[in-house]
Parts: structure tokens; sequence; C-alpha cells
């Protein structure tokens, strides 16, 4: 399926799902949808900008080049929380911090390369912007959505809302239409929906608002090293040496990164 479709039948289904909540809790759309214009340039700049911003650089560039260029937003968290306020409550950034960062990102390069290296061309440049761009459009999201710590984690919901509208329109524009073929074609969205474009964003908003926004950028790499262990266990691909370090610099990063609240100092 186009990715910008798949996008747009993910967030349809996660705020469809929003709404019937809403609804049996005895609540309005319109009151999670009334939030600040500021919170909702973040929302849908974040989900939507992200989104569009990252598909844009693994179409213009290869997607192993584009995709390692797109994980530095873990590591953009963790230095971008230095410039939110003291009343923030983030903390000081320490050197096991960014270390942490850095080997989360050593062992995502690891999974996206598979130890083989990139050969950057020139001529994918407009891809790798786009990559860049995403990256920091993410890490961006995750770190001001700080500032509005007040703001209901529902009000993800009606951000999801207006990102599949833009996604669809965006979509038509740029895509050719191809829908799911099989029955298990269309659960195989609603699983998306629900999940890694539905849950996932509620609990990464609760994450940034109200965790140590150093230890969630370290431990973000998390995600594409458990992705590559599923494909291992579905047997969709081999495992081997180098994914086996690539575990362990990306679980040693998360380590370091919250040494201080393992040491229960923090």
């Amino acid at each position: 399926m186009p990715p910008l479709q798949l996008v747009a039948m993910a967030f349809s289904a996660v705020f469809v799902m929003t709404v019937v909540i809403w609804a049996v809790r005895g609540e309005t759309p319109w009151q999670h949808f009334r939030q600040p214009a500021r919170a909702w340039a973040l929302g849908i700049g974040g989900l939507f900008g992200y989104h569009l911003l990252y598909f844009i650089g693994i179409q213009n560039a290869p997607p192993a080049d584009a995709n390692l260029i797109n994980y530095l937003w873990p590591v953009l968290i963790v230095l971008f929380s230095t410039l939110l306020p003291a009343h923030a409550g983030v903390g000081a950034l320490r050197w096991f911090h960014i270390a942490g960062a850095g080997l989360g990102f050593l062992g995502t390069g690891l999974i996206v390369t598979g130890g083989t290296g990139l050969a950057f061309n020139p001529d994918h440049l407009p891809g790798y912007a786009a990559a860049v761009a995403a990256a920091l459009a993410w890490s961006s999201y995750s770190v001001l959505s700080r500032r509005f710590a007040h703001i209901s984690t529902n009000a993800v919901g009606s951000f999801c809302g207006a990102t599949a509208l833009l996604a669809w329109l965006a979509h038509l524009a740029l895509e050719t239409t191809v829908w799911p073929a099989t029955p298990g074609g269309w659960l195989a969205v609603l699983a998306i929906g629900l999940g890694p474009v539905g849950s996932a964003f509620f609990l990464w908003d609760h994450a940034v608002k109200q965790g140590d926004l150093r230890v969630v950028g370290a431990s973000a790499y998390a995600a594409p090293m458990l992705s590559t262990l599923l494909l291992v266990v579905f047997g969709f691909t081999d495992p081997t040496w180098t994914l086996a370090i690539a575990c362990a610099l990306i679980a040693g990063g998360g380590l370091l990164a919250a040494r201080d609240m393992i040491a229960g100092r923090g």
C-alpha cells in the first residue's frame, strides 16, 4: 500500500476508536478539540509533519541511509531537553545521558546497515535533507510537548483526527489508491491504527510530558532493536552477531542514560 495512504487509514482508525471511547465516557469530541492554537500547531506538526518528511526521505534516498539519519531524533531529544526552562523539571544534562544516546545510535546504525556501512550519494541530497527534517520535527515535537504538560493526553486523539485528514489529502495528491485485497489486510491496518499509531502516540505523549526526557530519548533506541528481534522471532530474518552487538549497545546505552534513576538519585 502507498505509505501516506497507510498513514491516513491508520490515523483514521485510531481517531474513530478515540471518539468511541470519548462517547462511552460521556465526553464530547468538542471538549478535546478546544486546545490552544500553539498546541494544535505542535500536534499536527509533530504527527503529520514527521510522517510526511520521513516518507519523502525514504522515497528520495536509499531507505537505509534515510532511516539512519532519521534515527538522530532520540539523540536530538537528549540535547534539546537542555533548552527547556528550569521549571520544566528536566534537570541538568550529564555525560552519561549523551554517552547513552550515542551508544544507542551506534547500535541502531548496526541494525539499519547490517554492519556493512553506508554509501552516501550527493544525488540523494533531497532525501537526506527530508530525513534530517523528519528527525528535527519529531525531536522538537517531543521536547516542546513538555511545555504543554497541563494539556490532557486525550488531546492526542484530536491531533490524530487532523493528521488523518491531512494524510488523506496528501495521499490523493501524491499517490495512487490501493485498497487491501483481503480481510487480513484490513485487519492489519486496524491493528496498526490501534497499536503503533494509536496507543503508541498516547503513551509517548505521557512519557515526554511526565518522564525524564533524557532517559526517554536514549531508551527510544529500543524501538528498532525490538522490531528487529520480532523479525527474528517470526522467522523473517536470521540472528547474527551483528544484531547481538547492536542489542548490547542499545541496551547498555539505555541503562547508562538511566544511571541516576537506577541508583535512586533522580
